[in-house]
């Protein structure tokens, strides 16, 4: 494997970091990735290295106000965040087709990233040959609401970039109340120590997000929930989901089920969902992550085939 980074400057003059991982060999394929709320892109060289072993070309970017891209931290933009974090996820593919001209393109999506990912698929979708959700979630229904109107009361009064400890504690607050007793506030990310310990110990991890960026978010994940944003995913776009049965944020499996039924009710003709029995919320850093990896090389190897 080849790695390399690069950064892309955006139309309103921020740059944007990018991880390249590449093949020895030539490409027959692009994988992006879209990491999740308070990680970042380079966390996914190990499973980079494995779609690279598979002849994959993979861009991987952090997300405004995230890793090492230049942002307020835990901020996506003072307006059209959502908007504008899907645009630098479409600038990132079109650098991706500039340097792997005529291969097809396939988004991963973790976690918020999978929000951005489906957002995405609803504006960009013709362009990609595939589509991966990981950690997934459905609508927050009444609470996502409130959640809406105290994160932007708390961005007019405080500013869009206070780090919002209110809306990190009513987000997140819960998410390890179903594994007690329990060692770290992260033990929900995965039953393996050692990867909780990583994130604990990444200063570029675990920050609380900006009373901006909640709102962003929670508007984003409102809005990707609709009927009117899901209907606009091509009905040939290939998704496959995949999370653990133990993992929160997708409400143990039936936030995900609900987001693969609503796809398939609006038309959308290959929809698989794999749930791992046991595992949490980062898939890719479980216990059993080598089959988690092995599962959606596969799926990903599959549907490019048969797509010829």
């Amino acid at each position: 494997m080849q790695s390399s980074t690069f950064t892309l400057t955006t139309p309103d003059g921020t740059d944007v970091f990018v991880n390249r991982w590449l093949p020895d060999g030539d490409a027959r394929a692009v994988v992006q990735i879209a990491h999740g709320l308070a990680e970042h892109s380079s966390r996914y060289a190990r499973f980079a290295q494995r779609l690279t072993d598979h002849g994959y070309a993979v861009y991987g970017s952090d997300h405004r106000g995230h890793g090492k891209t230049s942002s307020p931290r835990g901020s996506f933009a003072e307006r059209d965040g959502w908007q504008t974090v899907i645009d630098d996820l479409h600038a990132v593919t079109d650098k991706a087709r500039e340097e792997q001209p005529g291969l097809p393109v396939v988004l991963v999506g973790h976690s918020m990233g999978s929000f951005i990912s489906r957002g995405y698929a609803a504006q960009y979708g013709p362009e990609l040959a595939g589509l991966v959700l990981t950690g997934t979630a459905g609508g927050a229904g009444a609470i996502g609401k409130v959640g809406v109107f105290l994160a932007s009361t708390q961005a007019r009064l405080r500013g869009h970039e206070h780090a919002s400890g209110l809306m990190n504690t009513l987000s997140f607050g819960q998410y390890n109340s179903t594994f007690k007793p329990t060692r770290t506030d992260f033990d929900w990310l995965s039953r393996d120590p050692a990867e909780v310990d990583k994130y604990i110990n990444d200063p570029d991890c675990g920050f609380v997000f900006s009373a901006g960026g909640f709102a962003d978010l929670l508007r984003g994940l409102e809005s990707v929930n609709t009927d009117r944003v899901a209907s606009r995913i091509p009905k040939g776009l290939p998704v496959h989901l995949a999370s653990g049965d133990q993992d929160p944020v997708g409400a143990n499996g039936k936030g995900v089920q609900q987001v693969a039924d609503q796809l398939r009710r609006l038309g959308v003709q290959d929809v698989t969902v794999k749930l791992w029995p046991q595992a949490r919320h980062e898939i890719l850093n479980e216990t059993n992550r080598d089959e988690v990896e092995v599962e959606i090389v596969d799926w990903i190897d599959a549907h490019l085939a048969a797509q010829g």
